[in-house]
């Protein structure tokens, strides 16, 4: 996927040792029960169903088409934060959504520029397929394939530079996949959940995460 665009500078271009950069991906499939062009109004009109659908984690609005989101605790070797990151939704081009890393109010970004740094970079897309059942008539199917690319940057206390690098690296890397999955394998469920609740549709059964 393309790099985010309108992220501000951070931790990620520090050259401190103490700064440790963790990494994940996520890839997933959400099936609607619908054409394309009804999952297309559902998906534009994101200050419905983002809010509904990112709780419990806090959200707050940023302009037009962002949000304020918190993460959650994030922690290696007892050493926490909980991060709160900008996201855009930008306007989908043929089929295609993407939601990228923007400035946090410029007092918040002050205040955790020492501390931590994330890049998120989202993509949906939309693909028409007919869902044919065998007790049932075809019917129109939108199959919406989200993945997502997260970097986070962690300035972490000196104490943790007296362990292995590899333990500090593998660790880190760890906890941080777990936290995406659950994360992002939440919002997919409550996105389809959701989508299927407000047009009075029958959800479809949930599928496995493609980590």
């Amino acid at each position: 996927m393309e790099p985010p665009t309108g992220s501000a500078p951070g931790l990620r271009h520090s050259t401190d040792s103490r700064v440790r950069c963790y990494r994940s991906q996520f890839a997933d499939l959400m099936e609607m029960r619908a054409p394309s062009e009804v999952v297309t109004t559902y998906l534009d009109r994101h200050e419905g169903w983002f809010r509904r659908c990112a709780a419990p984690m806090k959200v707050a609005p940023i302009g037009a088409s962002g949000y304020a989101l918190t993460l959650g605790r994030f922690g290696n070797f007892g050493f926490e934060v909980e991060p709160s990151i900008g996201l855009e939704l930008l306007p989908q081009r043929a089929g295609v959504y993407r939601i990228v890393t923007v400035p946090l109010a410029a007092a918040e970004e002050a205040e955790l520029t020492d501390l931590y740094d994330v890049e998120f970079n989202a993509c949906l897309r939309l693909d028409d397929h007919i869902d044919s059942l065998d007790d049932a008539p075809p019917s129109p199917l939108t199959q919406v394939r989200w993945e997502l690319d997260l970097s986070v940057w962690i300035k972490l206390p000196s104490l943790i530079g007296l362990l292995p690098e590899a333990l500090v690296q593998s660790s880190g890397d760890h906890l941080l996949r777990q936290i995406v999955r659950q994360i992002s394998r939440k919002l997919t469920w409550k996105v389809q959940e959701d989508f299927h609740a407000s047009h009075a549709l029958d959800c479809p059964p949930r599928r496995r995460a493609q980590f």
